[in-house]
């Protein structure tokens, strides 16, 4: 698909990819919904609303200022929650339910820089619960997400310590390009949405996967190289070429998970008040 220049002289490198619509073809956490309904999590309103919710993710309605919103309402939601039986949960589906959705060529590329060198990083607003075992189904090497405070008792207090989105995305590839030695001018990132231009700015090789409007006005704009990912694939049906060992994932912010799935509700919820006014 690309050329990469790097050798074994070349100082270190990696790719850093968003997950949701750019690696896999759906919202990571929302696609857990039916799991998280039948393990008592939420109820099936909630579930019918995730359906609309998966909907509106998919067609980019969702701006910076309901995202927000989405953020402010999963964190009293998930007041509570075990964080045990949320990983139990995602450990149960995870091949059922994210095998089939991950993109065909976003695998390849995740091959290819592996090939090249390079170290593959998940920069996800999701959490560990469910982006780590996701990292780990693709071979990343870390995975950086929105961290939740869990108390003594393993539940979520609702409090939000790290929110993995925009701005903070950046800072976290800088700071791991301190930490592991990362040159950034060298390195390449891929995202979907206008809410990541900032750590895509900051490496030298920024992609644009399926962009959103705004992204891709900015694609446009500075001239970066814009990708469509259409293939969907499960990674079995790739082997043997897809056939690396899965690497552990090394988290350096975790934890939302589950949390996420209803995140977009209170963007249904506004929506529907609006309409009534």
């Amino acid at each position: 698909m690309l050329t990469f220049v790097d050798n074994c002289f070349s100082p270190r490198t990696a790719a850093f990819f968003d997950l949701d619509k750019t690696v896999i073809a759906k919202s990571s956490t929302l696609t857990f919904s039916k799991s998280f309904y039948q393990g008592g999590l939420i109820n099936r309103r909630a579930v019918l609303r995730t359906a609309y919710t998966q909907f509106v993710f998919l067609t980019g309605g969702a701006d910076h200022d309901q995202m927000e919103r989405m953020r402010e309402y999963l964190s009293a939601l998930c007041k509570g929650w075990n964080v045990q039986q949320v990983k139990d949960l995602v450990a149960e589906t995870l091949h059922d339910l994210i095998d089939p959705i991950i993109y065909d060529e976003a695998a390849t590329l995740i091959e290819e820089h592996h090939t090249a060198g390079r170290d593959v990083v998940i920069v996800s607003t999701s959490g560990a619960e469910v982006v780590e075992p996701i990292g780990e189904l693709l071979g990343a090497d870390r995975v950086v997400a929105t961290r939740m405070v869990v108390g003594d008792d393993g539940c979520y207090t609702g409090e939000i310590e790290y929110y993995a989105y925009g701005p903070t995305k950046a800072e976290a590839v800088r700071a791991l390009a301190e930490s592991e030695g990362y040159d950034l001018s060298r390195c390449y990132a891929y995202s979907d949405s206008a809410t990541d231009v900032p750590m895509l700015k900051s490496v030298g090789y920024p992609h644009a996967v399926n962009p959103d409007r705004a992204l891709r006005r900015e694609a446009t704009l500075r001239e970066w190289p814009v990708l469509s990912f259409d293939r969907p694939v499960r990674l079995k049906q790739r082997l043997p070429s897809f056939s690396m060992p899965p690497r552990p994932a090394l988290v350096a912010a975790a934890a939302l998970g589950a949390a996420a799935v209803t995140a977009g509700l209170v963007w249904y919820a506004n929506r529907r008040r609006t309409a009534t006014i």
